[in-house]
């Protein structure tokens, strides 16, 4: 069957990286030709400033090398714009005189940067700062002459300046505004900036209108409006960018401030579709990285016959590093009326924070200095989040997150290449950056795939981002706001539980064919999600998918650093008895079991269990009458508890007897992440309620009810839930806080991070409404009817033997 022809105008980072997508999807459907103007292939045009500082060399920006077009069996030619494209003949036409046909038109033309008709801008000396020529151009004049004059302070004037005074010339730069960075930064933090930089040595002329560049036929000196004059060897324009889509407007496509493209990324001519800065999408051009990688992902969908992908739009944020200085930006960080601002500055040490509410809820953001946060911010912004329960510590950043990241000696950029980053992979700092720069990542879910940095528990994932922000700069693609599940579909978390509720799916099979997923049998991402998302949703009808979990679950105990496995039965709210513990030791002497100890959960751990004796130990201590304490699941761990009243003089309720309420009503139960509950007997806290997912601290007139903690390396305090009299309630809200949280949080979301997406103040509503509450609890109870089956005393009667049985192979 022959190929269909598609052809790329631009070889750039928008149109390859459209390429790059297509490829995975359909690497078959076309024989693709690249035309791009300049001599080089795809080049990271982020990276131009380390380039012109001395940092880089060009090899080292290039994103894809020739190597890889030919690999891929694409057609690449470089220094060969094209000058026409003829639609009724379905041809483009170049500055050679080179034809190509094609069926599918891909215009990826980018940017031009807009030079200043001032008298004497086409003098020589006077340039843009957009390709590799053009640093070339700044180099070559910097080993020349002396003096520089940069008209604009936005980002990309300031690197232009920054690396110009690395290469040792006197630079001025000219901004028609009193504030530095304008669109990204408010007045303060530019304040911030423009003394930092002018302690390096960097000259500023605010509120400058160029009115003319003298010269005799090369540039001389830079006259303002005002009538000073500033000497100038090097003039270079960084006064914004214009969308190039001349050849587009010449062609009959239809065009405004930019190429007109629906949300499938397609001109007014359906064989036409465009993506980048030349593009024009619901009254938006886009010059950041992020949202034209969106697009790139959507016009590869559609040109690989997919037809389901959607371009929304993007809400951006702004993450970036000026001359070695981080900022990042989000939203409307510029206050209006009815909006309330939270600032926290620490001129000395370089810090500046300012948050703007409006209905508690973030409206805009603004960093300077410690960015850290940037990312937790802009999750807050784009999901509507109400900051109403944790707005007194959030200027200090993710309140879950503890001290990582935060202060001199941790933070992100100061950690050395062997600072481990990932703590259940054992990736390294060095690891990721080499990654990120060598591959030319731009995105979280790349680095999760080159790295397996952020994806198993995703705890680091916040430290991951703020990495690969400070890595790349202003191309950092921060998470969208519809996050896909996984590679093999395009919807996000919330609209596959939505859809598995909506239109009753109940297999896998059935939701792959619904939300029309690329893979057949779907990844060891999606996998896991799907089988948990149908088993909490229907747990009567749907049957458990055991090749869909981690080995962990399979094997139902937690497999060790030499291979061999821990087994932990449940003492139920702590508690046992001597023949439980004389059961313990038989079974620790039968089978020869190198350690015990007993954990912070309040239960006794055996390592070292070869894994095929697991079946007959678990059938050892199921006669004895214990059960799984899933210490390997994503399910109920523990339930904490103290002595409470019946022995501690200070007790006020009987903790200890709740916890084996609780724990007898919830254990077996799966959930999206490990789940771990205490019962405190008074407000001394002594089995720690206010650091777990579920807690419960007794006081005289009642409980109250605490949720969304964790312990661990980012430890996050509870939020006060509620306050209730029996023990009745308590079991009911918690019965009820669980099944939301079952029903709702994403796979391998914490309670944590859930609380603060959704926001405490709905979780509040829900458990408040009565009607809902029982609703929820007795969803959860009729759950627990199917899982609360010991797995351990199945696999000792002989279930999935297969498991456990010892591979033998023979040795001729």
């Amino acid at each position: 069957m022959q190929r269909e022809r598609l052809v790329l105008i631009g070889n750039g980072m928008a149109g390859v990286r459209t390429v790059e997508e297509l490829l995975k999807l359909a690497p078959d459907l076309y024989d693709i030709t690249v035309f791009g103007a300049e001599p080089y292939p795809n080049y990271n045009r982020i990276m131009l400033s380390p380039v012109l500082a001395g940092e880089k060399a060009v090899d080292d920006i290039i994103l894809n090398g020739r190597d890889w077009y030919a690999e891929n069996a694409i057609t690449l030619k470089t220094a060969d714009p094209i000058v026409r494209i003829d639609r009724v003949a379905r041809k483009v036409i170049a500055a050679s005189g080179a034809e190509q046909p094609y069926d599918r038109l891909l215009i990826a033309t980018g940017s031009t940067p807009f030079i200043i008709p001032v008298p004497g801008h086409d003098k020589d000396g006077v340039i843009g700062f957009r390709d590799i020529a053009d640093v070339e151009k700044m180099l070559e004049t910097a080993g020349r002459f002396k003096n520089a004059v940069v008209i604009g302070g936005g980002l990309l004037g300031l690197e232009a300046a920054n690396g110009l005074i690395k290469n040792g010339m006197n630079v001025t730069v000219a901004h028609l505004l009193d504030s530095l960075m304008e669109r990204q930064l408010d007045k303060p933090a530019a304040a911030l900036l423009k003394a930092t930089l002018e302690s390096r040595g960097l000259n500023f002329r605010m509120g400058a209108q160029t009115a003319e560049i003298v010269g005799n036929g090369r540039v001389q000196a830079v006259r303002f409006a005002d009538g000073g004059t500033v000497d100038a060897d090097l003039v270079v324009m960084a006064v914004g960018i214009r969308p190039n889509f001349s050849l587009a407007r010449e062609a009959g496509i239809h065009c405004e401030r930019g190429i007109m493209v629906s949300d499938t990324m397609q001109t007014f001519d359906p064989r036409v579709y465009a993506v980048g800065e030349c593009v024009q999408h619901r009254g938006v051009c886009y010059g950041l990285v992020a949202p034209l990688f969106d697009q790139a992902k959507v016009a590869a969908n559609h040109l690989a016959n997919y037809g389901i992908a959607r371009y929304e739009g993007s809400v951006t944020s702004t993450k970036l590093k000026v001359t070695g200085i981080d900022l990042f930006s989000a939203g409307e960080f510029n206050e209006g009326e009815g909006d309330e601002t939270l600032v926290l500055q620490d001129p000395a040490a370089g810090i500046y924070k300012k948050l703007v509410l409006r209905d508690n809820r973030i409206k805009g953001a603004v960093m300077y200095g410690d960015t850290l946060d940037g990312a937790w911010y802009f999750q807050l912004l784009r999901e509507g989040t109400d900051v109403s329960a944790f707005r007194r510590t959030l200027l200090f950043g993710q309140h879950d997150l503890g001290d990582s990241g935060h202060g001199d000696a941790a933070r992100i950029a100061a950690l050395g290449p062997e600072a481990e980053i990932c703590g259940c992979n054992g990736v390294r700092k060095g690891q990721i950056v080499d990654a990120i720069v060598k591959k030319g990542l731009f995105t979280l879910e790349e680095v999760r795939a080159h790295t397996k940095a952020s994806s198993s528990c995703g705890s680091c994932t916040g430290l991951v981002e703020s990495l690969l922000a400070s890595t790349v700069g202003e191309g950092y693609s921060a998470a969208p706001s519809k996050k896909p599940l996984c590679g093999c579909a395009e919807h996000s978390h919330d609209e596959i539980i939505a859809g598995i509720k909506e239109h009753g799916l109940k297999t896998m099979a059935a939701v792959r064919r619904h939300f029309a997923w690329r893979t057949e049998d779907g990844c060891a991402r999606c996998r896991p999600a799907l089988n948990y998302y149908l088993l909490s949703r229907w747990p009567g009808e749907y049957r458990d998918d055991a090749q869909s979990r981690f080995i962990n679950e399979r094997a139902h105990g937690n497999i060790q650093r030499d291979g061999t496995y821990s087994v932990v039965p449940r003492m139920f709210g702590g508690l046992c008895t001597p023949s439980d513990l004389r059961a313990i030791a038989d079974a620790c002497d039968k089978y020869q079991v190198p350690e015990m100890k007993v954990t912070g959960g309040q239960r006794i751990d055996m390592f070292g269990v070869k894994k095929e004796d697991l079946p007959a130990m678990w059938k050892d201590l199921t006669e004895a009458g214990l059960v799984s304490g899933h210490a390997y699941g994503k399910a109920l761990r523990t339930v904490k508890t103290c002595a409470g009243k019946t022995w501690c003089r200070f007790g006020v309720q009987d903790s200890t007897g709740l916890g084996v309420k609780i724990e007898q009503m919830t254990w077996g139960s799966w959930m999206p992440h490990k789940f771990k509950a205490a019962v405190s007997g008074c407000p001394r806290n002594c089995a720690e309620a206010t650091i777990k997912d579920f807690g419960v601290v007794c006081v005289d007139s009642g409980y109250e009810l605490h949720i969304g903690g964790n312990g661990g390396i980012k430890v996050r305090v509870t939020d006060r839930l509620c306050k209730v009299e029996t023990e009745e309630q308590v079991l009911e809200y918690g019965a009820a806080f669980i099944q939301k949280y079952r029903e709702e949080a994403h796979y391998l979301e914490r309670t944590a991070p859930w609380v603060e997406r959704v926001g405490l103040q709905t979780i509040k509503d829900a458990l408040s409404d009565e009607a809902e509450r029982k609703a929820l609890a007795e969803r959860f109870l009729h759950s627990q009817t199917f899982a609360q089956i010991d797995p351990w005393k199945a696999r000792a009667d002989g279930a999935e033997a297969h498991e456990f049985r010892k591979i033998e192979i023979a040795v001729a």
